[in-house]
């Protein structure tokens, strides 16, 4: 029985997305010349279908070939991983994932003091926001 495909973009997937979200809109073979592992025409083309399917990407003809696009920008896929693994791996505790992201990132002095911005500004949104 085959594996359900998983509505998230797998490692290969992301990196065909990188590709995409920083160079746009590409054929088959441009990212294949952008992979940075050497894979078969074939294997890249499959995983774009596939990537098509999952509704990923869209696709649109250029002559014989196809001209590949992300259907999301980053910050929205993002935010959908996040999410999910929020809820599956942390209970929806933000903070239990925000004590494990810095226990594994072990971020410097300078990381630590942008972090601190960033819990301000939300705190002042928040505020704004009643």
């Amino acid at each position: 029985m085959a594996r359900p495909k998983s509505p998230h973009p797998t490692p290969a997937e992301l990196e065909v997305l990188h590709i995409l979200w920083q160079d746009g809109p590409a054929t088959v073979r441009d990212v294949l010349d952008k992979l940075p592992r050497e894979r078969a025409y074939t294997s890249v083309m499959s995983l774009l279908n596939v990537m098509t399917e999952k509704k990923l990407l869209s696709r649109t003809p250029q002559g014989r070939a196809f001209l590949y696009s992300a259907r999301f920008p980053p910050d929205q896929t993002q935010r959908k991983m996040l999410r999910d693994l929020l809820d599956r791996v942390f209970e929806g505790s933000a903070s239990a994932l925000v004590a494990r992201l810095l226990e594994q990132s072990k971020p410097g002095q300078q990381e630590l003091e942008s972090i601190h911005c960033l819990i301000a500004n939300y705190r002042k949104q928040q505020e704004g926001g009643k």
